[in-house]
């Protein structure tokens, strides 16, 4: 009798070994092949990714991840292009764009050209939540923001104002309008300017070439581990802008886009042009179709440049199963970034 417990116990000492290997064998291979959630942006902003995973992880919501990712830019601002006393328009005031998305509802809040309110994101989602309306613009929308319990300031900095005042130096060079139409001509002189002629070409193609801290908007899509998916853009657009100029970022299947089940997309660059396409939108429905992010990424970007072959932009996308790409047109290379499970950390990849 003492034989055979020995024995039993060698036995179940074996199994419960074996499952142990076994257990840790399966947590590894898991690990490798989980790829949800997976949070994405554009650019090398990484401590906004952070941002998104730290809120995510304390049992946020993907919208809570992508406002306070997002915000974290336009504190930081990034770059330069996001957040106040970056971007001044020719009249030497900041400016801001900014949009959010919730994939399983299609709600959608956004601001274009918001004036003296640094937390734009912010303001999108008050939008979005408190409104049955998608976009506000300009004073108004400040308005709206202080109501909404905001604070009203200056986005203007020292560092906006020199880079306004060196402008002005240069005879207001670069900017946005076309000399085949207005007076004095832009490429020598400041404005105001006035409308020469009304017979004119449309598609002359007047087009500032982006430098960079000239196009980096932060644009952001998260998925979680359910499925759930949300987007978000802000930004304080172009240098030297026309004063009034609302970009790409706030508008819906343009700045970002998302759908339930499918997967989202945003864009960044050259935003006149981009918006035109709506890029964002184009690449969910490629996916939904059964594109890989890579290739729906590459064929938006290839149908805009085939109307504007020199223009600057990227994309990024990611599908609900957590597969994700990007890619650029003028931009080499385009750098965006990543966390999944597999990555560990918010990881930059140069697409």
């Amino acid at each position: 009798m003492h034989g055979r417990m020995e024995n039993l116990l060698r036995t179940c000492t074996c199994i419960f070994i074996l499952f142990l290997i076994a257990g840790v064998c399966c947590t590894a291979e898991d690990k490798e092949n989980v790829k949800l959630p997976v949070i994405i942006n554009t650019w090398p902003f990484v401590d906004a990714n952070k941002q998104a995973v730290k809120t995510l992880s304390n049992g946020g919501t993907v919208l809570d991840a992508i406002e306070q990712g997002c915000t974290v830019c336009e504190v930081e601002q990034c770059d330069g292009s996001v957040g106040y006393g970056g971007s001044p328009d020719e009249n030497g005031e900041t400016t801001l764009d900014a949009m959010i998305m919730d994939g399983d509802t299609h709600d959608v809040g956004s601001v274009g050209c918001l004036r003296n309110v640094k937390s734009a994101i912010s303001v999108a989602r008050s939008v979005m939540e408190h409104t049955s309306q998608t976009l506000l613009v300009g004073s108004l929308a400040t308005d709206f923001a202080r109501e909404m319990g905001f604070t009203v300031e200056d986005l203007s900095t020292n560092k906006s104002k020199l880079i306004w005042n060196e402008w002005r130096d240069k005879n207001c060079q670069p900017n946005f309008w076309n000399p085949d139409t207005v007076s004095p001509d832009p490429r020598e002189f400041c404005g105001p300017y006035h409308n020469k002629s009304s017979s004119f070409d449309s598609h002359t193609e007047k087009r500032v070439k982006l430098e960079k801290h000239n196009h980096d908007t932060i644009g952001m899509i998260i998925v979680d581990a359910n499925g759930r998916i949300a987007c978000g853009t802000t930004t304080n657009g172009l240098n030297h802008k026309i004063p009034g100029r609302v970009g790409d970022s706030p508008i819906v299947g343009a700045g970002c886009y998302v759908e339930k089940g499918v997967g989202g997309a945003a864009a960044t660059g050259d935003g006149d042009i981009m918006m035109r396409f709506l890029p964002s939108y184009r690449v969910v429905q490629s996916m939904k179709s059964g594109m890989s992010p890579t290739d729906a990424v590459k064929e938006a970007l290839d149908h805009i440049a085939s109307y504007y072959p020199s223009f600057n932009g990227a994309l990024i996308g990611v599908n609900v199963n957590g597969d994700y790409g990007g890619g650029g047109h003028g931009f080499s290379p385009f750098p965006a970034t990543v966390y999944n499970p597999t990555l560990d950390n918010s990881t930059v990849i140069d697409y």
